[in-house]
This record gives structure tokens, C-alpha cells and sequence, in this order.
């Protein structure tokens, strides 16, 4: 390993009585790669946060470039060339691309006149030194996700990082959009830049990583070359669990969904396919292949210009959600937070809020006993940890918010569940139970739509996957078992991150 650049040794930390970090050691090289791993609750975040100077740890030391740095604040962090990417990326949104990369600068020069030039120079160069080109007078409020990491990147580059701490930075991008980071993770290595990532996705873990860090429950597990790991040992070392999914075996069944011709001018066109009673099909794609444009159709939220849809044979027209449900269909959006549940409202209201003309009296009121009945019932069922179903849905973790609005969907009691990237953002122990939920839904007789660009997601947990490019159906894989991801790959013409060449 190159020299080092951080060493914390021996950090400790508490709040309120509990020990979020116990004598936690971590050490990364110069231009190293080198991820942090562990479940939600772990003690991640402690520890990127006291390294960025926003918490102070209880005890333990904390070097950097060889020199104890002793009372780290933010402001010292930063000087001595750490800079944190957070989830949230902490842009401004109504400034533009020049203006974000170059604010600290601009702060800090304490000039009463900003140098516009100057401003576009130092974006300018920024952004050369990893390749990119953007429109530097863009507003960043019009940019994707994976373009305002670029900017949030180049920002930290103004500020003479020497190591960049990226916190889930994959959560809400594509995969197509995961390799760009990673190629522009790979420049900053090779220009001596050391980049500390941190990610539920394990394959990610192993195309990136040089060396892994795992922690549980606030304790150092070890440190080991990627090199030296696979899937099922870092599970284990990351919850102390081994686990084994039960593969699910379709025995076949009649078709319930029979989607015909279905097209939308710009989004997809000339997709045709059943869904069997008890199937758990995959639909997987790059950016822009129209498979969530499909799925929002099938549920009344893009009304298509063409096709036809049948269950159990019988034409039906979705024009709305609420004809979707009354038809037996329901949606799991990608993105829970914003589309799927009301955080600040209760579990309780979450879950009921599909079916809330099934619990009224006969007076056609709330009844409330029934209201109970029913909240109680779906946290019993899907095991959401919590006390009590009156706590706000903002209080749970990923898992169990999660499981809420699958509660939320299954309310309904749907023929058809469609769920898109229901796993992301969710740790491993989470996303083995969440896969559990899926599969026991189709073994009682459920039809599931995965969508996924988590090649390894679709692969252990549907029967039958379709791969769609340029919004068509381009292949069908029509039994899973025994396929490969690097088959998958090929099959949706991906690069691989680091080389360039085709998987």
C-alpha cells in the first residue's frame, strides 16, 4: 500500500448512552481506493463524520499527512484535504455549474467583487482534471444526479482534496451512470487522489475497491483486500448471518397480465409479454430503455397511445391508478421517499391509506376498530420493526419503510404486483428479507414484475427475465438458472467501468 494518508485509531464514540463507535481503526493509503462497509446502524456514518470534523470523537486519535491533528473541526478537515460528498451533494440549485464548483474559492478570497473570470477558470480546470465538460452557465437544478456528483466532485478537486469521501453516492443513479463514476473514480487514484466509498451494493464494492474496512454494531471487523472476499463471506462479516435464499421454483400457471402492442411515442414501443400466476419476472435495461415508463403506464400514471392489456383474458382500460387497483394491479415506485410513502404521517395511516373505502362503517365513517385491526395486522405480517404503527414512517430505516409501503400495496390485495428497484438504498440484511417477501408473495400465487438494473437482484429471484434497450423488448431470457451477469451484461451491450471494452 502507498503511504498514508488517514490513520484513526482507536475511535470512540457515544450519544446519549450508546456506543455508535468502539475503538474503530482505519487506515487509507495515498490514490487509494478503499471502501467502508456495514449494515445501517453500524456506525458508518459516525465515523465519516468524525473523520470530516463534524463530530468529536469520545477518545482516539485521528492522523493526517503524518500529523495527529488533535480538536478536528470541519474548517481543519478541510485544510488538510479531506472533503465529504454527501448523499444530499449540498449544491445549490439555483446557482449554476461554475458558480457551485467555484464558491469556496469565491468565499474564501474575501473579495468585496468576485472575478467572474476567475470563477469560470478555476470550473474550467476542475472539471479538465477528470475529464468532464460541462455547460459551466447550466443552473445545477437542470442537471441528472450523476451530473451534480461531477460538479460536487470537481468542487471538492478546487479545494485541494487529497482524499474524497463519497457516501452512497450510487443510491439514485444507473448503472450506466454507476460506471461513468467509477471511471472518474479511477482518474482521481491515478492523479495520487485517495477516494473513500461507501456503499450498500456489494458488487460495486468489489469492482471498485482496493481494500475493504467492515464494521458491525460500531465495532472494527477487519480490513482485507477486495481481492481476498466474496458475496457470502462479507455478508457474513457485515451481519454475522449466513444467508441462504431458498430459490423459488415456478411450477408454471396460467397467464393473469397479457400485455399486447403497448407504445408511447419517445418512451417504448411494441411491447408484448405474459405474466403467469405465481411468475416473478425481471425487466432490466440501461437509462432510457422505457422500463419504468412501461411499468407507469400498466398503473394508470402514463397513459400509452397504443396496446392492449388483459387479465385473466378480459380486456381492461387503465387510464387511472385507481382503475389500476380496482383491476387488481399495484406499483412499488423506485423511489420510496418522494412517491411512496408520506414520511412525517404514522406507519399506521401509510398502510391504509389504498384502502381506507374498505374500513368504513356502515355509516360511512372511519370504523376505528377495523382502522387497528388493519395497521396491527401488515406490521405483524411483514415484520416492520417498530413499537407501535403510531411512530412517524420518517423514523423507520430503508428496510422498514420498505416494507411499509409493500404493506401499503398488498392492502389491496392485487392479482399483479409491479415493483421497481425494491431494494434500492436498503442494506443486505434488509434486501435478503425484502427478496423473501417477494418470493413468498409469488409462491402464494402473486404475479411480480421486478424491475431492476441490479443485475444479480434479477437473477436470483426471477424465473423468467426481459431485457429492453432503445424502449423495445430485445431478449428474453426464459429461465434465469444457470445464466450469468456477465451473459446479462453483454446482452445490454454494457461496458465494463474500468477498460472501456465490452463485459
Amino acid at each position: 500500500m502507498a503511504a498514508l494518508f488517514l490513520e484513526v485509531k482507536n475511535i470512540t464514540k457515544t450519544f446519549e448512552g450508546v456506543k455508535a463507535l468502539n475503538n474503530v481503526d482505519m487506515a487509507i493509503g495515498r490514490g487509494e481506493i478503499h471502501c467502508l462497509v456495514g449494515e445501517n446502524g453500524s456506525g458508518k456514518s459516525t465515523l465519516i463524520k468524525i473523520i470530516g470534523g463534524v463530530h468529536r470523537p469520545d477518545s482516539g486519535t485521528i492522523t493526517i499527512n503524518g500529523a495527529e491533528i488533535k480538536n478536528i473541526n470541519t474548517i481543519e478537515s478541510i485544510r488538510q484535504g479531506v472533503q465529504i460528498i454527501y448523499q444530499d451533494l449540498s449544491l445549490f440549485p439555483n446557482m449554476t455549474v461554475a458558480e457551485n464548483i467555484a464558491m469556496n474559492q469565491m468565499l474564501e478570497s474575501n473579495s468585496r467583487v468576485i472575478n467572474w473570470r476567475r470563477v469560470r477558470q478555476e470550473a474550467k480546470k476542475a472539471l479538465e482534471t477528470i475529464g468532464e465538460a460541462i455547460d459551466l452557465n447550466e443552473r445545477v437544478e437542470n442537471l441528472s444526479i450523476a451530473r451534480k456528483q461531477i460538479v460536487a466532485i470537481s468542487r471538492a478537486l478546487t479545494q485541494n482534496a487529497k482524499l474524497i469521501i463519497m457516501d452512497e453516492a450510487t443510491s439514485a443513479i444507473t448503472r450506466d451512470e454507476v460506471e461513468h463514476l467509477f471511471e472518474v473514480i479511477a482518474k482521481l487514484r491515478n492523479k495520487g487522489i485517495a477516494v473513500l466509498f461507501v456503499s450498500h451494493k456489494l458488487n460495486e464494492v468489489f469492482e471498485i475497491a482496493q481494500r475493504v474496512t467492515i464494521i458491525k454494531d460500531g465495532k472494527k471487523i477487519g480490513v482485507y483486500p477486495a481481492s481476498e472476499l466474496n458475496n457470502d463471506k462479507m455478508v457474513f462479516l457485515m451481519t454475522g448471518q449466513n444467508f441462504r435464499a431458498e430459490p423459488y421454483r415456478f411450477a408454471g400457471g396460467e397467464p393473469v397480465l397479457s400485455v399486447r402492442g403497448f407504445a408511447k411515442a419517445g418512451q417504448f414501443s411494441d411491447i408484448s409479454f405474459d405474466l403467469r400466476k405465481g411468475e416473478i419476472l425481471g425487466i432490466t435495461g440501461l437509462i432510457g430503455s422505457g422500463r419504468t415508463e412501461t411499468a407507469l403506464s400498466l398503473f394508470g400514471l402514463n397513459r400509452p397511445d397504443a396496446g392492449e392489456i388483459r387479465l385473466n383474458g378480459k380486456p381492461v382500460i387503465i387510464r387511472f391508478p385507481q382503475d389500476a387497483i380496482a383491476a387488481g394491479i399495484a406499483y412499488l415506485p423506485e423511489d420510496r421517499l418522494t412517491q411512496g410513502l408520506f414520511a412525517e404521517q404514522s406507519i399506521g395511516n401509510n398502510i391504509v391509506i389504498t384502502v381506507l373505502d374498505r374500513l368504513l362503517n356502515r355509516l360511512k365513517v372511519l370504523a376505528r376498530g377495523k382502522l387497528e385491526t388493519e395497521k396491527n395486522a401488515w406490521v405483524k405480517k411483514l415484520a416492520i420493526k417498530t413499537l407501535t404503527h403510531r411512530v412517524p414512517a420518517s423514523s423507520l430505516s430503508g428496510g422498514n419503510q420498505q416494507r411499509v409501503v409493500i404493506a401499503k400495496w398488498l392492502a389491496t390485495r392485487p392479482a399483479v404486483f409491479i415493483l421497481d428497484g425494491p431494494t434500492i438504498g436498503i442494506d443486505i440484511g434488509s434486501k435478503y428479507h425484502i427478496h423473501e417477501i417477494i418470493r413468498d408473495l409469488a409462491r402464494n400465487g402473486m404475479s411480480i414484475i421486478m424491475i431492476s438494473d441490479e443485475i444479480p437482484e434479477i437473477l436470483d429471484n426471477c424465473n423468467r427475465v426481459l431485457v429492453m434497450a432503445g424502449g423495445r423488448i430485445v431478449k428474453e431470457i426464459p429461465d434465469t438458472s444457470g445464466v450469468s451477469e456477465a451473459e446479462v451484461l453483454d446482452l445490454i451491450g454494457r461496458k465494463n467501468s474500468v477498460t472501456g471494452a465490452a463485459v
